[in-house]
């Protein structure tokens, strides 16, 4: 079973949506366009926070 993690090697700020993307098998571009386009809808603050409380909670990969 795949559990989520923070990506080692492919991060740009904390590893969150490259561990994401590792996670499900898909491409982490896509994870981050995502994430910027619900930063646009939702005035950035509730991703923002969402994005800040993942970091923080998952795991490192080993």
């Amino acid at each position: 079973m795949k559990r989520l993690h923070l990506s080692a090697t492919d991060k740009k700020i904390f590893g969150v949506c490259g561990g994401i993307g590792e996670t499900y098998d898909i491409d982490p571009t896509l994870v981050r366009l995502a994430v910027v386009f619900l930063c646009v809808v939702t005035a950035i603050v509730p991703v923002a926070i969402t994005y800040l409380v993942a970091a923080l909670i998952m795991p490192k990969h080993t």
